[in-house]
């Protein structure tokens, strides 16, 4: 299996970019979400991957977390639901936020992904429920909570929705105040960047 890939970004897609990686270039799909955290065209880039082999194709698809592809190939191990399918669920929020709404059985999140109807929904929640439910339990405590719920982070998640990669977010807030509304952390990075 390929592991990952590193190498140059030399074309965007809506739903996938192109690494050259020594002058071949691999075309990986990814949901939105990675897309934002890639870097610029012409930048190097790593993504984690996975390759998904049918009979007539080989898909190579590309994560910018740990979390995702293993959000992924969990999302893809439920009947009904391939890769596509489980690229348009990463695509609407976060592999965190994901995990939280099958945690909680919130149907109606993955009624609002394209592809994805009642029945499929309740079959995803039923099958992943009770893994992601001790997921989630394991990594919640005061620290992660805190984390997230912050405005640091909210303006964070807020600059990645303006089209922000991670890492830019994460320069441009680096001496935030927490005290500080998201709102206005978000106002005072937007200038910075200028």
């Amino acid at each position: 299996m390929i592991e990952r890939v590193r190498g140059t970004v030399v074309a965007l897609h809506v739903d996938g970019a192109v690494l050259d990686v020594g002058g071949v270039g691999f075309r990986l799909e990814m949901s939105r979400t990675t897309l934002r955290d890639l870097p610029q065209m012409g930048e190097p880039a790593v993504a984690l991957t996975y390759l998904h082999v049918r009979d007539e194709a080989l898909q190579l698809f590309g994560f910018s977390s740990e979390e995702e592809r293993e959000l992924f190939l969990r999302l893809i191990s439920v009947s009904k639901i391939g890769p596509k399918l489980a690229l348009a669920a990463l695509s609407v929020r976060r592999p965190r936020e994901v995990r939280r709404a099958i945690a909680a059985g919130d149907v109606a999140f993955f009624q609002s992904v394209p592809g994805i109807g009642k029945k499929t929904a309740e079959r995803l929640i039923l099958e992943l429920r009770e893994t992601m439910a001790a997921i989630e339990g394991s990594i919640t405590g005061p620290l992660a909570d805190e984390e997230d719920g912050s405005e640091v982070h909210l303006a964070k998640a807020a600059l990645a929705e303006l089209g922000m990669t991670a890492a830019e977010a994460e320069h441009l807030l680096r001496d935030a105040d927490p005290d500080t509304s998201a709102n206005e952390l978000v106002r005072v990075a937007l200038r910075k960047r200028r």
